[in-house]
């Protein structure tokens, strides 16, 4: 067994000591309604505090009223704030966890309007951004001045509400971002210039913060190593600044990437495509040339991941954000040894980032609980315990499976197949998303621990309920592929997704995908396929590819296809079909679009449920739920959740 001496020793820094070097970065989860810290804000960071990480960064808190990123931004700019922020400290110091609050201007970078209205943005110079296509108003020296004060009155707030520090934003592209960079900041005062022009408003902002804090307040600060922009930082400008500000601050931050266009913005929350811990290599180059303690984020999901990171002296400390909302605990877990009880993070972005684009509250497609801790946070014990049968060993039911056991039921699991996982496993057969696998593994623990008595390769049927005799039948029996019906003439080959999946028939060289849904199986088949050298055309039902993913998912994946030089036909139903052509019709002209000289048809035409048992179920008086795929074809976080859900009831 690792023994993790790196990861779980302390650090100290200034007036403060974290107990290991688990962070919980500065993450938007949408759960403020008013700009201010929330009682389920405080249970959401709470539950992170008792699963035992040595330091949480709250998310960003607006130091201007021009801060105004998105509707729900928790606000620094009046005393009003002190008491929420107060309650979260106390919240979190009880388990022993540091906490810093996040110092926030966006500059250019408005992601939202007010009640609809666009609302002006500022920055160094009248210089757009690609990503939310807004042209920025320049910033006169008066505003600069309040937002530097700005700066200090929100950190002056954070400390009196009890907080131990603060991080400064300069990551992204965000507002201290465009002043170092001399690409977007084209002033000719002293704000511009030459470097240490371009630094001056950083410079100013630090000297502000300690003008009014103690001494023993820490005061750090998050920056991209590179933006991975054309137009952004480069690596050696980021050194350079972070050289010259050495002495004034206490740690440097490092990710990558920027929120000012599309490709760069994927590193925000980067998707499973991406490789673990790919940030690490410009964290240590920091590392080696700095006098202060360096922190690194960006897919570091696993803590022997962590400790190797900070065994070889690349870092400090880790950000694993989103390990921590697939799995509050891991760091105790990973105290004691536990490491095959973690509930590992996919990164689908599908619940966490992705409900914050939606405008939604956080979540985890793995862990429901996170972001619903004042519903979920505590389960109790079931009044009765009762004999449970769960129909479908998929991802509903074995969510659904291991909660019941959890509260004190007799649960049986049965799956038809010879192996647990539903659709997971043909998800994960598709390129860059093998870590979706990891959902079946981690739920297959939850229940091996819950004492889930398991049966595979065995369909049920109504002579089996009658036999069992449960009280309650929970139907978690999935979905197939759905084929539409459409006029065919010739014999064109036509498939389905599971069938390329699995390898059935040979596919010929000219390939038209249909796409339905616009999420990641028409994507990820389009690719599949584009990766064997086929010509691909890509059909989507809707305005673009990917247009039901998760943002930084759908751009990542649309690169691939670009590179592949994949065809994507946006707007397209499918109309018909003949010996080697497709007829598709635009979905807003009602134009036809015909595609010729094809080999193969894939459908990728979404799912119908299966649910035979329901029926049966209603003769014999049985309780009966149908959870997932089986009540809807949806995604595997409905699935998850209402596994929890309807477990958590009966």
């Amino acid at each position: 067994m690792a023994a993790f001496t790196h990861l779980l020793q302390p650090l100290r820094i200034r007036g403060c000591t974290l107990k290991n070097r688990i962070m919980s970065s500065g993450h938007d989860t949408t759960i403020p309604v008013d700009g201010t810290v929330n009682p389920a804000l405080v249970a959401y960071q709470e539950a992170r505090a008792r699963g035992g990480v040595g330091l949480i960064v709250l998310q960003v808190s607006g130091v201007h009223e021009t801060a105004r990123y998105t509707n729900h931004v928790l606000m620094a700019t009046d005393d009003s704030s002190i008491a929420g922020y107060r309650s979260v400290a106390e919240a979190v110091h009880r388990f022993g966890t540091v906490l810093f609050g996040q110092l926030f201007h966006p500059g250019r970078e408005i992601a939202e309007a007010d009640g609809g209205l666009l609302s002006v943005a500022y920055a160094p110079s009248s210089v757009p951004n690609e990503r939310f296509h807004v042209m920025p108003r320049p910033l006169k020296r008066a505003m600069i001045d309040s937002i530097v004060h700005g700066y200090g009155d929100a950190a002056r707030r954070m400390q009196r509400a009890g907080l131990d520090g603060v991080e400064i934003v300069a990551s992204h592209g965000y507002l201290p971002a465009q002043f170092l960079n001399p690409r977007v900041n084209l002033r000719d005062d002293a704000y511009g210039g030459d470097l240490d022009g371009r630094l001056r408003f950083l410079r100013e902002v630090i000297a502000d913060i300690r003008s009014k804090v103690t001494v023993a307040f820490v005061v750090g600060l998050r920056i991209s190593g590179t933006e991975i922009d054309d137009a952004g930082l480069t690596e050696d400008e980021t050194l350079d600044a972070l050289s010259r500000l050495d002495d004034s601050i206490d740690y440097a931050h490092i990710t990558v990437g920027t929120s000012a266009s599309l490709g760069g913005a994927i590193h925000i929350a980067p998707p499973m495509a991406l490789k673990t811990a790919y940030v690490v290599p410009y964290a240590a180059r920091i590392k080696r040339q700095s006098r202060i303690p360096v922190f690194v984020t960006g897919r570091i999901n696993q803590p022997q991941d962590a400790e190797a990171i900070i065994a070889s002296n690349h870092a400090d400390v880790c950000g694993m954000t989103r390990a921590l909302i697939c799995d509050p605990e891991m760091p105790n877990k990973t105290t004691r040894g536990a490491l095959e009880d973690i509930r590992a993070c996919i990164a689908c972005n599908q619940a966490c980032i992705g409900h914050f684009h939606k405008g939604y509250p956080i979540s985890c497609i793995q862990n429901p609980v996170s972001g619903r801790e004042l519903r979920f946070g505590t389960l109790p014990p079931a009044s009765r315990g009762r004999k449970v049968m769960v129909v479908g060993g998929g991802p509903a039911g074995m969510k659904a499976a291991a909660v019941a056991a959890e509260r004190g039921h007799q649960v049986t699991l049965y799956e038809a197949e010879r192996r647990l996982g539903g659709q997971a496993l043909l998800a994960q057969m598709l390129p860059g998303r093998a870590e979706f696998g990891g959902i079946i593994t981690n739920l297959q623990r939850e229940m091996e621990l819950a004492g889930v008595q398991i049966r595979k390769g065995v369909r049920v049927d109504q002579a089996i309920i009658l036999a069992e005799a449960p009280d309650v039948v929970l139907i978690a029996t999935g979905a197939i592929p759905y084929r539409p019906a459409f006029p065919q003439e010739g014999e064109l080959q036509i498939v389905d997704a599971w069938a390329v999946l699995r390898g059935h028939g040979t596919l010929g060289q000219s390939v038209v995908v249909i796409d339905w849904r616009a999420d990641w199986i028409g994507i990820g088949i389009a690719e599949h396929l584009a990766q064997q050298g086929r010509t691909v055309r890509l059909a989507v039902g809707g305005i673009a590819a990917g247009e039901t993913l998760p943002l930084y998912v759908r751009d990542q994946a649309v690169a691939s296809l670009h590179k592949l030089g994949v065809m994507v036909l946006p707007y397209m139903r499918l109309y018909g079909s003949d010996s080697d052509s497709v007829y598709l019709q635009h979905m807003s002209s009602a134009e036809a679009v015909v595609i010729d000289k094809v080999n193969t048809l894939v459908l990728c035409t979404g799912h119908m449920p299966v649910d035979e048992l329901s029926d049966a179920l209603e003769s014999l008086h049985i309780e009966a739920h149908v959870i997932g795929d089986a009540a809807s074809p949806r995604t595997a976080e409905e699935a998850v959740y209402e596994g929890l859900k309807v477990a958590a009831e009966i």
